[in-house]
């Protein structure tokens, strides 16, 4: 298959109505901006839209199919009750990536929830933090009872009540005497009774995931043959059932759930063992996962035992993130179904071939919450990229059909904190979109301190630290200012946004004919997954709202800022990419333009930072052979994107051939071959039709030299290339600095 579009067709989009995107759509890989084209694009030809078989496995729906916003959500917006705790409405906050993160009994951790409260959330769910939970002793020191009364009560201002999860239950489940299983269980119950006697009012048990509940409900994890093992599900679930009948016996008015894995698939074949004889067939770890009939009946189980409520998540055994943000699968342009270890899921028959796999992500696991919710009479919430702001109608009528009584939420709702109040009152174009980047996810609380932060909140893990804003809201500011913008990307139209809330005369000024910097080309290399239309869309709209003045099509002088006499300049013009001199007789693309060239078959890559990796990603799709060569360190690479993001990346690219050298340079290329000095001091020949240039960006500052300006501000990549989240960051702090 193979289809020419022109790149002004890419970026006139929807609006001009020059393609057809409802047939460009179907093309895996392909986004149809919507936000029209300056006047002067050229009109150049992506040269083939040809791509390797990967990309036809999981096809995904258009935008126009899945995310129309036409039913009036009056079940999302209807009451449910989870035993006695009445809410008014479907969407309820995860515990997953937030208290966690927060240290200790602090300003920040209370502002946090208070915000989520405020912002509409009714029920919120509580990280596991020791600190909160009661001692073996059963009392609370008199600091920590404080902290609990201030937190339980100040979200009860905003009317929410806080669930908590209790997730502490170690390993070692198959060396552990019966003994000890009833310690551990009724230490559990003791936890569990102190946090509803202090105020909580949901208690809900993480039986999924790498806990000793979800191993020994697993036939794989689970190698006992006394009451608490073998194949029976009583026996494996009887760890949880004793637990809750336990507790519901101590705390009969208590509301408590049950997070399992819904369903289980075995993503790291090649690294778990198998049992092998001479005289018996072999026996993988894939016959043991667990299936949605086993999930199905131990929730039965659970409901007999007292459980009010279930928590369902997709369940691969040896990657914990994808289990709660299932929608990992669908990051990689053109490889949808990555597993990170190399493989590709084909989800027609992975998971049992129940996942809803053409939405990327959205919403993956409600038809397997829909058959647990027919066996169940108590309520059935899920969880896998759950974002009415997203699809209205795509989830409003999954709780019309009853597939779901609750969507369970964490991304959405950290990043815009007002997200449920916006919704209600039908402001969906002012919710701040999440980018699905994975970026507040990091391994370790440590990591978690440098790399954990939201592309699109400047907030998250910042305010009320060092270097970060002292506040969550907004301060006025104290004199209004005329202050000048000049570019429009991200860190501007942010900068922008938040001077004008403070009060400032605001002007943002674009050189080109559209807003959004290389927001558009980012979202065409990446795909629609990571929602950079949407975001784009949302910056747009926050300067309408906050009265920005924007002049697009007005490049910006020394002379113009000087005639302007702004009381300060915000300027965010982005990056300078250095030339590359390359000895020979090869062609040197532009990173911006890698797309419209012909490249022919083989093509070196040369950095190694995320635009180079998503054009590696893109090219490698569309049947080139890729080479990656690149002056930094193999610690450096893709640095700038989630963790996450780059092992999903860079596993499906290794798979695919794709080949770099780190700490190396091209030495010369003559005649379709390109030597390559490795980092060991050898060369190297390979093929080498073109070379991409995306070498880091340098700093591009020098349009303030010499002005007379007082107040100056350099941010995003024009002061310190990196990514849209830092990008943003910077506009942020700039604009509650002017």
């Amino acid at each position: 298959m193979a289809m020419n579009i022109t790149r002004r067709d890419f970026l006139k989009g929807m609006a001009a109505g020059a393609v057809s995107v409802g047939a460009m759509s179907a093309i895996p890989g392909f986004v149809a901006p919507v936000t029209a084209a300056a006047e002067g694009t050229p009109s150049e030809t992506i040269k083939s839209l040809d791509m390797i078989p990967q990309a036809y496995l999981n096809p995904q729906l258009s935008d126009a199919e899945f995310r129309s916003a036409d039913m009036e959500l009056k079940t999302l917006f209807s009451p449910f009750k989870i035993r006695n705790v009445e809410l008014n409405h479907r969407m309820v906050k995860s515990a997953a990536g937030s208290a966690c993160y927060l240290a200790g009994m602090t300003d920040e951790l209370l502002e946090y929830y208070f915000n989520l409260a405020k912002g509409g959330v009714e029920l919120i769910f509580v990280e596991t933090i020791d600190f909160l939970e009661v001692p073996e002793s059963g009392e609370y020191d008199a600091e920590t009872k404080a902290f609990l009364e201030k937190l339980i009560n100040g979200v009860a201002e905003y009317g929410a009540v806080l669930g908590y999860q209790v997730s502490g239950f170690g390993m070692g489940e198959n060396e552990m005497t019966v003994d000890e299983i009833h310690a551990r269980q009724a230490r559990m119950v003791q936890v569990a009774k102190g946090l509803y006697e202090v105020g909580f009012k949901v208690i809900e048990f993480n039986c999924a995931g790498f806990n000793m509940p979800a191993h020994f409900l697993s036939r794989f994890h689970n190698t006992r043959t006394d009451e608490y093992g073998g194949k029976s599900i009583e026996n494996r679930a009887r760890f949880v059932t004793e637990i809750l009948e336990q507790l519901r016996a101590e705390c009969p008015d208590l509301a408590i759930q049950c997070l399992i894995d819904c369903v289980e698939e075995n993503d790291n074949i090649a690294n778990n063992p198998t049992i092998m004889t001479l005289d018996t067939d072999v026996t993988t770890p894939h016959t043991k996962v667990f299936t949605i009939e086993e999930g199905i009946a131990a929730a039965k189980l659970f409901e007999a035992a007292g459980c009010d409520s279930m928590h369902l998540r997709v369940g691969p055994l040896g990657h914990h993130v994808a289990q709660f943000a299932t929608d990992l699968y669908f990051i990689v342009n053109g490889v949808e179904g990555a597993t990170g270890f190399g493989t590709q899921y084909d989800f027609t028959r992975n998971f049992q071939g129940k996942m809803i796999a053409n939405t990327s992500g959205c919403g993956a696991a409600l038809d397997i919450a829909a058959m647990y919710k027919k066996e169940l009479n108590i309520p059935v919430g899920v969880v896998t990229y759950m974002d009415p702001a997203h699809a209205p109608d795509f989830f409003e009528k999954a709780l019309e059909d009853g597939k779901t009584d609750f969507l369970i939420m964490n991304r959405p709702l950290t990043v815009d904190m007002d997200y449920v109040n916006k919704l209600r009152e039908g402001r969906i174009d002012e919710i701040a979109p999440c980018t699905r980047c994975l970026h507040c996810h990091s391994g370790s609380n440590e990591m978690n301190a440098i790399f954990c932060y939201c592309r699109v909140n400047a907030l998250t893990q910042r305010v009320m630290r060092e270097g970060g804003p002292a506040t969550y809201e907004i301060p006025a500011a104290e004199t209004k200012k005329k202050v000048m913008v000049i570019g429009g990307g991200p860190a501007g139209m942010e900068a922008a946004r938040v001077a004008a809330i403070r009060g400032h005369d605001v002007t943002l000024y674009e050189k080109k004919g559209m807003l959004g910097g290389l927001l558009d080309f980012a979202s065409i290399v990446k795909g629609p997954h990571e929602n950079l239309q949407d975001l784009k869309k949302y910056l747009i709209r926050q300067l309408e709202i906050t009265g920005v003045t924007v002049k697009t099509g007005t490049e910006v002088t020394k002379e113009l800022i000087e005639e302007e006499a702004p009381d300060a300049v915000i300027l965010a013009v982005g990056g300078l990419r250095d030339t590359l001199e390359v000895d020979g007789d090869v062609p040197v693309v532009d990173m911006e333009r890698f797309m419209f060239d012909d490249l022919g078959d083989n093509v070196i890559v040369y950095g190694s930072n995320a635009q180079a990796f998503d054009a590696a990603l893109w090219l490698t799709v569309h049947k080139k052979h890729v080479t990656m060569v690149t002056p930094s360190t193999a610690d450096d690479f893709d640095i700038q994107q989630s963790q996450h993001a780059k092992r999903m990346m860079t596993t499906a690219l290794y798979a695919l051939g794709f080949n770099s050298f780190p700490e190396s340079s091209i030495k010369s290329v003559k005649d379709g071959m390109a030597t390559i000095t490795m980092e060991t001091g050898l060369d190297t020949v390979i093929p080498c039709d073109a070379i991409v240039n995306a070498a880091d960006m340098l700093p591009n500052t020098s349009l303030l030299d010499g002005v007379s300006v007082a107040e100056t501000y350099t941010i995003g990549d024009c002061a310190a290339p990196f990514n849209i989240a830092l990008a943003i960051r910077g506009g942020n702090d700039a604009g509650r600095a002017v």
